[in-house]
């Protein structure tokens, strides 16, 4: 099928973790025989953060605003499915253009579920609307559970389906590198994450002054008080995150506090850690024991205690097997490729949900 994509960033990891989602799902989706075009708006953050200028999987174009973004309308409307990321820049405006010009499928994905409906219900409608949510032919949420059953019934979507963040296995993988740290955390900065990062990371840190610990990612404030035996990293490229795990005896998971209030929320950090076998301690939410199981394939920590015993209680090879459960998991359920596949399959089923009304689209192969 032929599929239009107008997402967040592809060119640039820098701040988001959407160009790691769209890189390896999309290369996965090339990968099964579609063709892609990948409309990213150009803006000066992410063209001074650019770490993939040609990707070899899609086409990558660029538009600076909506009255640019129209000469694009050609390939929408040609296209056999067009997909609206969240947090795309005027993006109410962008679904608009999209529902009134595609002629095949539509699709908003929401790599942002819980934050987006909490914006909705305090009336942000930053990027999305509730008035568009009907038009897109299947919402794609990156949030399962309970929550896909609100959004049909709250939002009037036509179908809201999983499809959750992934891992490339083929660039994530066990390295053999001298270990640095005890235990890491890698994620942009967020005022609801840094009290768990606090509990988890710095304070553990405190307690544990002769181990090592790191927090890597940007727009973290230069007030924060690090504890002197915590290493600070602005920006780990993607492909040098397995390094980064692989340095790790443990690698932290901290989740955003909407996304624990909504559960079956997974980080896209928590499959690649996994599928590097780095052994995983996280913050704890409903539905993660079905992505993971817990003190076989994860450790789930609610204090600054449980995270020290984790340290100072595991003997090596009680953690590498627990690396080694997590990354065999990943292979058997959590991929690029099983997320590919998920994708081709709703699309497919939206399209055909459309034939009941011929006008507004066609069924593709």
């Amino acid at each position: 099928m032929k599929l239009v994509v107008l997402g967040l960033s592809l060119s640039s990891s820098w701040g988001n973790g959407h160009a790691t989602t769209f890189r390896a799902l999309l290369e996965a989706f090339a990968g099964r025989g579609h063709d892609i075009l990948f409309l990213e708006r150009d803006v000066p953050w992410y063209r001074g953060q650019c770490d993939l200028a040609d990707p070899s999987y899609c086409r990558l174009e660029f538009y600076g605003d909506l009255a640019e973004l129209e000469r694009w309308r050609g390939e929408i409307a040609s296209a056999d499915a067009v997909m609206v990321g969240s947090y795309v820049p005027d993006g109410v405006a962008v679904g608009r253009f999209v529902q009134e010009a595609a002629g095949g499928t539509t699709a908003f994905y929401d790599i942002d579920t819980p934050v987006t409906l909490a914006k909705l219900e305090r009336g942000d409608f930053e990027y999305l609307s509730p008035e568009i949510i009907p038009g897109y032919d299947v919402y794609l949420s990156f949030t399962g559970g309970p929550t896909l059953r609100h959004i049909e019934q709250r939002y009037r979507s036509p179908a809201a389906r999983a499809l959750y963040c992934s891992v490339d296995t083929d660039r994530y993988q066990p390295l053999e590198v001298p270990q640095r740290w005890h235990l890491s955390y890698l994620g942009t900065y967020s005022d609801d994450r840094q009290p768990t990062v606090e509990r988890l990371l710095n304070a553990v840190a405190r307690a544990l002054p002769d181990r090592r610990f790191c927090v890597a990612g940007p727009q973290y404030p230069a007030e924060i008080e690090w504890p002197s035996n915590v290493e600070r990293i602005d920006h780990v490229p993607p492909a040098d995150h397995p390094a980064f795990y692989a340095a790790s005896r443990f690698a932290l998971n901290v989740t955003r506090d909407e996304m624990i209030g909504a559960g079956w929320s997974p980080s896209v950090r928590l499959f690649e850690a996994a599928a590097c076998a780095t052994p995983i301690i996280s913050d704890v939410w409903a539905g993660l024991d079905q992505l993971l199981e817990p003190g076989r394939e994860i450790m789930l920590a609610r204090t600054t205690q449980d995270v020290v015993a984790a340290l100072e209680e595991l003997a090596p090879e009680q953690t590498q097997a627990i690396g080694r459960a997590a990354r065999t998991r990943v292979l058997q359920e959590h991929t690029a490729r099983h997320r590919a596949e998920e994708l081709e399959r709703w699309l497919t089923e939206a399209a055909r949900s459309r034939q009941v009304a011929p006008s507004k689209g066609r069924l593709f192969a």
